[in-house]
């Protein structure tokens, strides 16, 4: 290799280090300055995950997005290691609103024993459920994170409610280690929410209905 192919390289490598020292730096100052750490997590995990929506949209470390375009489950990538299983938990630890917790964290998409990123081959204990913040109640928090199975199967039966749920206490619960991985919006309230609302009603009619 010649001095400018080495050169290069070295300016390359550079560029991307520089990168990821940024990008954990902005996501340090962001999880602080909204309160995910100490909220939801411990800890700022090492990692960002990449969100994306079938809208267009993706989630940027605490931008603003509508319940209107979050309404659809999203795409997402972590950086995941070979063989292992992670869980992935989406929250809201405003539910009804940051002032009055009295509900959160609520769950709003929770799936265990997922091999690497493949989300679909792993087991979903809580369907996704886009943003619903009540009228009047300001932003809500969506954190997302994934957490290191530490080589163990989550108990396909755990199916805790939506509401109250602490992701501290789950992974607590069935020995998973730190996340490796996290990400989050803000969300308020906008007129797609009594269409969620109503569709989420339905799910939950019918699914007493099958348990009846």
């Amino acid at each position: 290799m010649n001095s400018s192919a080495l050169g290069i390289v070295v300016v390359t490598w550079l560029t991307l280090f520089i990168k990821i020292i940024r990008t954990k730096t902005h996501s340090k100052e962001q999880m602080d300055e909204h309160k995910i750490v100490p909220d939801v997590l411990d800890n700022v995990p090492p990692n960002v995950i990449q969100i994306s929506y079938p809208s267009g949209q993706t989630v940027e470390l605490g931008n603003e997005l509508a319940p209107k375009q979050v309404k659809h489950v999203p795409s997402l990538q972590w950086p995941a290691v070979a063989g292992a299983l992670y869980t992935l938990c989406m929250t809201d630890p405003d539910a009804p609103s940051r002032a009055k917790p009295t509900h959160g964290e609520f769950k709003h998409w929770l799936v265990v024993n997922i091999p690497g990123t493949d989300i679909k081959a792993g087991k979903t204990l809580a369907d996704y459920l886009g943003s619903g913040p009540p009228h009047g109640s300001g932003f809500h928090r969506q954190p997302t994170g994934a957490l290191d199975c530490n080589d163990r199967c989550v108990s396909s039966r755990d199916l805790e409610g939506r509401r109250s749920f602490k992701i501290r206490d789950f992974a607590r619960k069935h020995g998973l280690g730190k996340p490796v991985a996290a990400n989050f919006y803000l969300a308020k309230w906008d007129s797609y929410v009594p269409q969620l609302y109503a569709q989420f009603a339905i799910a939950m009619a019918r699914k007493r209905c099958t348990i009846v």
